[in-house]
């Protein structure tokens, strides 16, 4: 339905904790909208948005699906966005190409943990958003409970515009307070009958329309205006300014009902048509060209600019999703990818229906479509008209905190698990690979165990792959506590011809990283006389950084060392390069045996941010991983905390934090280089 004006324009996500009903609230959307003609159910997978296997198999959102419908000669574009906070990226991705958002809460647990994740992130977007308290069918449901924790917890102002119709199980409707209307729905009933307000009903529900109009009269002066003028508002006064208010996000509207018995549903889209802003509504988007900041309006006939926010791989091709912000994008034309400076060109677009997609000949400035033929695009690509180039912010997005060792059962799959891991990497940008330079390991990073364990299941399923995972081993190092002066190694060796003749004294001491150097090494000679010539010296320290590879300790890389060569002895015929590398080598080795050695393991800065009530634990968890606390902070009602701790006391620490913070906690972590282990571990970490 293109013939749509951008005023008719809906781009919205459905935002919420883990089991709120978020996706049940996307299936009735499009049951009622007549997208589809069977109301799809998380609990037995037959769910349009939740499609992927993984998704139908554990009942909750994993990936975000985008779908298109129709209301009240409105087109909706809708993004049913993950509630696990180890999908939080796929949250940010959508977040980024939306207008507006419906934020779905628990009628019984009010706010939840995710809750404010997701919200916050959306404040970061500048989104906004409607609230739709769900499940008010459930035992312990209670609207102004839930709304006083919205309140609390978040920070908005909440304007609630229904009152409920009977309570828990008894929930049948709600009264409509700008228009003082009740919407009864019968059971069963896939449409609300409207009536007037019951009469048990009516005192409350104008008390709390005068509330409503009150709240809204504070905010907004033409409706103080009138309210001041008649004492009360319109219908029509209200809602314009609980519009305003929304699009300004100086308030936030309060609706009710219960998706999966289908009541609230109809109310909930007309206050996405009334209240949420179209593509014209909010600020044009703006970019970057030769350093030149740029803006391009959301106007069809103007340079065509759109941002990948999704990349899938499917049987049928590859599908970028795309927010188109400016300009007109059809089948076949040619487009520049402004991050690759390549020129690609449009296969196929598609209007997007989670699974299935309705291809189309253009699509226009406020659309969100798929699109086949990009080859280099990703997440966070913007594609432009190449006679017009412009670059714009990708979406921002946290560094992966959890990691796992990945490998192939058979060796003979190696190859096939570097592709399958790269195409993942590909669809979903907060997953990354790399392999330790210092164990060998493929590292596989993500931003929580649950997001690790997805994609390791997507390999085995679409690749036919046995994997076996593993924790990912620590880089240690080893370096010298102690030295040793004049040591003495001689490397004589004679087999019936030429024969090899070393002698080398040396000292070995500590020495600081970088302070000479720069790669924790350093090598001199202090030979006179010509003792060791010249070229034999400079074997000798071959033979030297030779031996650094493996430490007595446990095997690990030796770092932070100065060797001196104070001494040495030739042999006419039997002395040789070769000779005095072995020299070297075997000659530092022994020397580090005879030397205090201390093991070093990698430090890490984590910067901790919880709810202050949740600080008391945190800390202590610090400490027991042996962290050191270097800083703490209080922002805006949460406590930042940094410290350093060691690597390999971090692992399991997302999940730790979470638990103990009931999901509120958040952490990165960057490496601030080594610090000497316990003495304990030193016997534990062979190579």
């Amino acid at each position: 339905m293109r013939a749509n004006p951008l005023t008719t324009v809906r781009n919205l996500g459905i935002l919420a904790h883990v089991d709120a009903g978020k996706t049940t609230v996307t299936e009735r959307i499009l049951f009622t909208t007549g997208t589809t003609h069977k109301r799809g159910e998380v609990h037995d997978g037959t769910t349009v948005t939740d499609f992927d296997p993984q998704e139908r198999d554990r009942g909750i959102t994993i990936f975000a699906a985008a779908v298109s419908c129709t209301w009240a000669d409105h087109r909706i574009n809708l993004i049913d966005t993950p509630g696990h906070v180890d999908f939080a990226d796929e949250v940010e991705r959508s977040l980024r190409v939306l207008d507006g958002a419906v934020a779905v809460f628990d009628a019984v647990a009010g706010v939840e943990p995710q809750s404010e994740s997701v919200w916050r992130q959306a404040d970061r977007h500048g989104v906004p958003r409607i609230a739709f308290v769900n499940k008010m069918d459930r035992a312990g449901a209670d609207l102004d409970t839930a709304v006083a924790s919205i309140r609390e917890r978040l920070h908005p102002v909440p304007l609630v515009v229904q009152l409920p119709i009977g309570a828990e199980d008894g929930f049948t409707g709600v009264v409509d307070l700008p228009r003082m209307r009740a919407l009864v729905w019968a059971d069963g009933a896939d449409t609300a009958e409207e009536g007037p307000v019951p009469d048990t009903l009516r005192e409350e529900a104008a008390r709390r329309r005068r509330l409503l109009e009150e709240a809204v009269a504070e905010r907004h002066p033409a409706a103080l205006e009138e309210f001041c003028d008649r004492e009360t508002l319109t219908a029509a006064t209200l809602t314009e300014a609980l519009r305003d208010l929304t699009r300004t996000g100086d308030g936030v509207v309060v609706l009710c009902g219960s998706a999966y018995r289908n009541r609230g549903v109809e109310p909930l889209l007309d206050a996405v048509v009334a209240y949420l802003p179209s593509p014209l509504d909010v600020p044009a988007v703006r970019g970057t060209h030769d350093g030149t900041e740029r803006e391009r309006p959301a106007d069809p006939a103007a340079p065509m600019a759109a941002l990948a926010f999704k990349v899938n791989a499917t049987p049928t091709g590859r599908l970028t999703y795309l927010r188109v912000y400016s300009g007109t994008i059809e089948k076949g034309d040619a487009v520049w990818d402004a991050g690759t400076r390549r020129t690609e060109r449009v296969g196929r677009i598609l209007r997007v229906r989670a699974d299935r997609h309705d291809p189309l000949e253009r699509a226009v400035a406020g659309d969100i479509v798929a699109v086949v033929g990009l080859k280099s695009a990703r997440a966070g690509s913007t594609l432009c008209a190449p006679d017009a180039p412009l670059l714009l912010e990708p979406p921002g997005g946290p560094e992966p905190v959890v990691h796992v060792a990945v490998e192939a059962r058979r060796a003979t799959d190696t190859d096939r698990l570097a592709s399958a891991l790269a195409r993942l990497t590909e669809e979903d940008p907060s997953l990354a690979v790399r392999t330790d330079p210092e164990t060998g390991q493929t590292v596989l990073s993500g931003m929580g165990e649950l997001h690790l364990e997805v994609a390791m299941e997507r390999v085995r399923r679409e690749h036919g792959l046995e994997v076996s995972v593993g924790r990912p081993g620590v880089a240690y190092r080893e370096t010298v506590g102690e030295g040793v002066v004049d040591f003495v190694y001689r490397h004589v060796k004679q087999d019936g011809g030429a024969g090899q003749f070393a002698h080398v004294v040396l000292d070995v001491e500590p020495w600081e990283r970088d302070t000479e150097g720069g790669d924790g090494f350093v090598f001199r000679s202090a030979v006179v006389g010509g003792r060791v010539p010249q070229e034999y010296v400079r074997a000798v320290e071959a033979g030297c950084r030779d031996a650094l590879a493996e430490g007595p300790l446990g095997g690990h890389p030796v770092t932070g060392l100065r060797v001196t060569l104070t001494d040495g002895q030739t042999h006419v015929k039997d002395s040789s390069d070769t000779a005095f590398r072995t020299a070297g080598r075997f000659g530092l080795r022994d020397a580090l045996r005879a030397s205090a050695m201390v093991l070093l393991e990698p430090v890490v800065e984590v910067t901790v941010t919880v709810p202050e009530d949740g600080l008391g634990g945190v800390l202590g968890d610090l400490a027991a991983r042996r962290g050191r606390v270097t800083g703490s902070d209080t922002r805006g009602g949460a406590a930042v905390v940094t410290a350093t701790v060691p690597l390999a006391e971090l692992f399991g620490y997302a999940t730790r934090l979470r638990s103990r913070t009931q999901g509120r906690g958040t952490f990165t972590a960057r490496p601030t280089g080594y610090a000497p282990a316990p003495v304990a571990t030193a016997g534990t970490t062979t190579r």
